[in-house]
């Protein structure tokens, strides 16, 4: 029985150069204009795909990955706006929730939140937020206990050691580039980083029955200054990512070996 895939899924080509640099590629498949890069990263049967920013485009190549590539397992490596004071430019936060903070229902001026797919009427009845299973965070944090990064040169150029923990993260169909908004994320909703494909990913894999991890990397601060820090850091957080991906794909290729074809 051919072994089944972990998709690895990225929004843009720089939080994919570490992990494309690592496979072994076995030849590129094109579909609807995405390209896919079957291969093996350490020994591991991986499908890469680079979707494009937002939810609708991961949940175009998320659905792809895990129907005509029988992917049983599903990972987001890529970079974030940061919402909690605690954390710096350069952390990692790994998704232990995952929150579509763009949909809802608008009552009185405010966003209510309701679980994505549940139509926003009426009393929300179910959590908003997708949920990592106990115990896939559990294999999760044995494989990161000893992960040492390399130092994160962050704002001034200073040099810390980047840190990891698991988190909120909200999804949303915008770039937070206003610290108004940031604000409101904070308040609402008490994350730890917002992205834009996180919680469409999460989506799609309760459809299909099947795990999703999204690891992200703090790249700015989610503020006025977003766009100049987004740019500066988004290599160097995009590769941190990459590093804590790359020792998850045993973790979670165990879990796709377990899933039923």
């Amino acid at each position: 029985m051919a072994e089944s895939p972990l998709g690895i899924l990225s929004a843009l080509p720089e939080e994919m150069t570490h992990l494309g640099d690592v496979l072994e590629p076995a030849g590129d498949v094109a579909i609807a204009g995405f390209r896919f890069r079957p291969g093996r990263i350490d020994g591991h049967a991986v499908v890469l795909a680079e979707a494009g920013v937002g939810k609708v485009a991961t949940a175009l190549v998320g659905s792809l990955l895990l129907d005509r590539f029988g992917c049983r397992a599903m990972i987001f490596s890529g970079v974030a706006g940061r919402l909690d004071d605690e954390l710096a430019i350069g952390d990692i936060v790994i998704a232990d929730e995952l929150i579509q903070h763009d949909y809802g229902a608008m009552v009185g001026g405010r966003l209510t939140p309701y679980h994505p797919g549940v139509p926003p009427i009426g009393e929300s009845l179910q959590s908003p937020g997708f949920r990592l299973d106990p115990r896939l965070r559990q294999a999760i944090a044995d494989a990161i206990a000893d992960l040492q990064l390399p130092a994160f040169e962050g704002v001034g150029g200073s040099a810390r050691a980047s840190r990891i923990s698991f988190g909120r993260i909200l999804s949303g169909d915008q770039f937070v580039n206003c610290a108004a908004m940031r604000d409101r994320l904070v308040r609402d909703f008490n994350g730890q980083a917002v992205e834009m494909e996180g919680g469409a990913l999460a989506q799609v894999c309760e459809r299909f029955d099947t795990g999703c991890v999204v690891v992200r990397c703090l790249s700015d601060l989610a503020g006025e200054d977003s766009h100049i820090d987004f740019a500066a850091f988004l290599l160097g957080a995009a590769n941190a990512a990459a590093i804590v991906v790359r020792r998850l794909v045993p973790v979670l290729a165990a879990q796709a070996r377990s899933m039923p074809r």
